[in-house]
């Protein structure tokens, strides 16, 4: 089940809970990634990833808002030119090792082909790119409600995430996790949301958090040239400077027709001898 553009804006840029969730979701991302440090880098996000774009724009060489197409995609940034493509989740407009920094946030946990989905940005990452996953924590309580965008889809655990990433060839090189106020619109919860994300940093085993962060790098295999000959040796190598050993060829009984040949072939010699 897909999520809808319309719901995951609202959520984001009108309920109050949304925006807090942006902000803490944007500043881990930043604590990893900071803007200066992506100055000239292309930069770009799949699901809806564009609220943790921003920061960015004004420091990327490029940025680019990948909206899946049963999802549905919206024009962002607003009064801006626009930064978002609506794309199929397995076929991205973007050339092959281009992305810099990739974000994944309400992308894996509802596509209906994860393994493809991964196999692609696998393909745009390029040569030291880093992918930022965040999914729903599958022991948390956002999860368990239907409430927010992280309620639709698979949750996952810390391993769960990691295994599955390490199948696609990406190599995770750092784990966190974040939102620890439980999913409620209460002015309580929303005003010491903060506190509550510097206490489960510390404390993460007895406060669950709502969602995971794995940062992972592009994993790659040394091909082989073309024109590279691989020399497989001859187990007969290892007798090198020794007679090798010659086949044997078996003699089958002869019959009485082979016999009389032969007898035939030596009166020939004979006669042509004489003569």
């Amino acid at each position: 089940m897909h999520h809808d553009i319309h719901q995951l804006r609202r959520f984001y840029y009108q309920r109050s809970l949304g925006r807090v969730v942006q902000r803490i979701l944007r500043d881990r991302l930043t604590t990893r990634w900071s803007p200066e440090g992506c100055s000239g880098m292309t930069v770009a996000g799949f699901g809806f990833a564009a609220p943790m774009l921003r920061p960015y724009l004004s420091r990327a060489r490029r940025v680019t808002a990948l909206m899946p197409g049963p999802q549905g995609a919206m024009a962002w940034p607003a009064a801006m030119p626009n930064h978002s493509v609506l794309c199929d989740e397995t076929a991205w407009p973007i050339e092959t090792g281009s992305i810099d920094r990739l974000v994944m946030l309400h992308g894996l946990e509802t596509s209906e082909h994860p393994r493809e989905l991964l196999a692609e940005a696998w393909r745009c990452l390029g040569p030291g790119g880093r992918m930022m996953m965040i999914v729903p924590n599958r022991a948390g309580l956002w999860a368990a409600t239907d409430r927010t965008p992280f309620g639709f889809g698979r949750s996952y655990t810390t391993g769960q995430l990691t295994s599955q990433m390490r199948a696609a060839g990406l190599m995770p090189e750092w784990s966190g996790s974040a939102i620890y106020i439980p999913p409620s619109d209460r002015r309580f919860w929303l005003r010491s949301a903060q506190f509550w994300e510097r206490t489960g940093a510390r404390i993460s085993r007895v406060l669950v958090a709502g969602v995971i962060l794995v940062e992972l790098s592009k994993q790659t295999r040394a091909p082989v040239g073309p024109g590279v000959k691989i020399h497989v040796p001859s187990p007969l190598e290892i007798l090198d400077g020794v007679a090798r050993p010659r086949p044997t060829v078996a003699r089958l009984p002869r019959t009485g027709a082979e016999t009389l040949v032969d007898r035939l072939e030596v009166i020939a010699k004979n006669q042509g001898g004489q003569g």
